[in-house]
């Protein structure tokens, strides 16, 4: 592991919200013209939102502790 930039979970991240069932939520969230639609799907999107982040933040993590790990030896 060369690099702690959690490009795994970004990569997903995109490809969720490029899916044609991620870009239908985000256009009812946020663009859509009825008010009832809106209320009904922002809370959707920004859990889902939330939800990726939060796998993002994990991945960083655990690509930091292991390169810390790594970088100190192996020491038994």
């Amino acid at each position: 592991m060369r690099t702690r930039w959690p490009w795994i979970s970004m990569l997903l991240s995109i490809i969720i919200l490029v899916s044609p069932i991620g870009t239908e939520i985000l256009h009812d969230a946020f663009f859509s013209g009825e008010q009832l639609s809106r209320s009904i799907a922002q809370p959707i999107a920004l859990i889902g939102f939330a939800g990726l982040i939060s796998i993002c933040i994990v991945e960083w993590l655990v690509r930091s502790i292991i390169s810390k790990r790594r970088a100190r030896g192996a020491t038994v």
